[in-house]
């Protein structure tokens, strides 16, 4: 059968667009409100605010784990909440480390993988590649419960990566860790980048955007207040870090 459904070549070619999302839950909270962004296709993209701003939401519409309306939230061109074939292009990294205490490393990457429909053998590939990258392959047959930290944090990473998304949601992938680790971390969010992957990284830490990210948006009340790249936005809303426009921002 011949697609004769119109194409829209900006939303294929970017990452991540959201067109005029909004998203008001039960108790009458208006967490988005006719939201705005586009991530191109190979950036590093920082995504800061306040608690209460709306990330967790945005971040649940892209991955399809909050209800939005149909064609708000576009990932690679595909609608993220029509088209289930969207899922298998969003790897998500949760703020919590929710892993299953009763499966060593391996068997937390495997089970991942063959859920999102990879063959068994291709799986138990996958699982050994990341944690050779993620320098995990000593502690495989260690239950999740026991590892450090920061190995925690790396596992829940690569589970994000197992079945070979395209977009990868990261979401305060270094809160609660010591700054060796954090800058640890760092070091493989900067290795995904290289290889190509899109990166949509939320973070508390405005040093760690500054440090990571091509580009930065800043969320209040729902909404984007301000994007671009980090030296633009210093530029335009002054001070001499990112930090200063970002508390200037948050005033108005």
């Amino acid at each position: 059968m011949i697609d004769t459904a119109p194409r829209d070549l900006d939303r294929e070619s970017a990452a991540l667009v959201v067109d005029g999302l909004s998203k008001t839950y039960a108790d009458g909270t208006q967490a988005l409100d006719a939201l705005e962004l586009r991530i191109p296709a190979g950036c590093f993209f920082g995504l800061l605010g306040p608690n209460g701003a709306g990330k967790t939401t945005l971040i649940g519409a892209v991955a399809g784990l909050v209800r939005a309306a149909p064609r708000r939230v576009f990932v690679f061109g595909r609608d993220a909440v029509t088209d289930p074939r969207s899922r298998l292009l969003v790897g998500l990294a949760p703020q919590e480390v929710r892993l299953d205490r009763f499966l060593n490393a391996r068997d937390v990457l495997v089970y991942h993988g063959r859920y999102f429909g990879m063959g068994r053998l291709e799986a138990r590939r996958r699982a050994d590649e990341l944690l050779d990258v993620f320098d995990l392959a000593a502690k495989q047959n260690t239950r999740s419960n026991r590892l450090s930290g920061g190995m925690r944090r790396r596992l829940l990473i690569a589970r994000a990566l197992m079945h070979e998304p395209r977009l990868v949601v990261l979401d305060e992938p270094t809160a609660g860790v010591d700054t060796e680790q954090r800058h640890e971390l760092w070091r493989y969010l900067r290795r995904l980048h290289t290889e190509g992957l899109t990166v949509l990284l939320t973070t508390h830490y405005i040093e760690e955007a500054e440090t990571l990210c091509e580009r930065v948006a800043f969320i209040s009340r729902g909404r984007i207040a301000a994007e671009g790249v980090p030296a633009e936005l210093v530029s335009r809303f002054g001070g001499e870090r990112l930090e200063d426009a970002y508390l200037e921002v948050l005033r108005t």
